[in-house]
């Protein structure tokens, strides 16, 4: 293959990147992000933390703990939205196969492109499984904007993305984040099961239903009322599907997210299948996580509020 130099990398990671349906990708500066340490450490001094995140605060401002020599990080936005299901009892994320596996073999793919063509290159790509915040990187990217949801807002598909990232020791241009915000109607603010969202772009991811649904330990009674505010049993839609942001958006172009769709999870079925039986049929799927019985007892709790 052609090496590439010059002005002619960015633009061929871009047509490489489009080749395989990635239509959003941007450049994050490579570190430190002393604005992001600021406002993480103000959410540890509040206690709104899950434990998900990357425990060591240092890894989370400077990505050369990760890869030694990162020069740029490469930032990409995974589509995922197959359309509203009234009756599904899964979050909208969680229809398709993980997309974990999904977005790992695309950033991988541009990972072993970059590195045939370009002497020296090398990469750390992550799918949601890495140190930094990949909202934050969104947002320094160029991608998209903050929601006072926390989420990074598009224009195309709204909130409805997947966000990867590659660290890599080559020095790509970073892009400009865009200086706006959402509307800021505070639907979400209002809306939120948990009342979580808290209007200064920040949550209490601890009364957040989506998490809620993912707790191995046992629920509270506090979350058990929050979880029994709709039916999900995975995840949480409501401050999505209540944003202006999200309305009339474009389903994804990307046809791992159209295929083999799971709408529904059965009570019947999860309550009498073995655990064995259940990683068989559901192991590359993102609720699968946390096992059978995470999924039985939402069900469980859900159910039992109506009866």
């Amino acid at each position: 293959m052609v090496r590439l130099e010059g002005f002619q990398v960015k633009e061929k990671l871009i047509s490489f990147c489009s080749s395989i349906n990635i239509e959003y990708i941007g450049i994050a500066p490579p570190g430190p992000y002393y604005d992001f340490e600021k406002i993480w450490r103000e959410q540890i001094e509040k206690g709104h933390i899950t434990g998900f995140e990357e425990a060591e605060i240092e890894k989370r401002v400077y990505p050369s703990l990760t890869l030694e020599d990162v020069k740029s990080v490469i930032v990409c936005l995974f589509p995922y939205f197959t359309g509203n299901m009234e009756d599904s009892n899964l979050s909208k994320y969680a229809y398709s196969k993980d997309y974990h596996i999904i977005t790992a073999e695309k950033l991988e793919a541009i990972g072993r492109f970059l590195s045939e063509n370009m002497e020296g290159f090398h990469y750390k790509a992550f799918a949601d499984t890495g140190p930094l915040s990949d909202r934050y990187l969104a947002y320094n990217a160029g991608l998209g904007f903050w929601g006072i949801n926390s989420h990074i807002i598009t224009d195309k598909y709204g909130s409805y993305v997947f966000i990867g990232y590659i660290l890599n020791n080559y020095p790509f241009e970073a892009d400009k984040p865009q200086e706006r915000t959402c509307y800021q109607c505070f639907n979400c603010v209002r809306k939120c099961p948990g009342q979580c969202i808290l209007g200064d772009f920040t949550i209490d991811p601890l009364r957040c239903k989506s998490y809620i649904t993912q707790k191995k330990r046992d629920l509270s009674d506090q979350d058990a009322a929050i979880l029994k505010k709709h039916n999900l049993i995975w995840g949480c839609d409501v401050c999505q599907d209540v944003c202006p942001h999200n309305i009339n958006v474009e389903k994804t172009i990307l046809e791992e997210f159209q295929e083999n769709l799971i709408y529904n999870l059965d009570y019947e079925e999860l309550s009498t299948i073995s655990n064995k039986e259940f990683i068989r049929r559901y192991k590359d799927r993102a609720f699968s996580w946390r096992g059978r019985g995470i999924l039985v007892r939402n069900h469980e709790l859900i159910h039992n509020s109506k009866d």
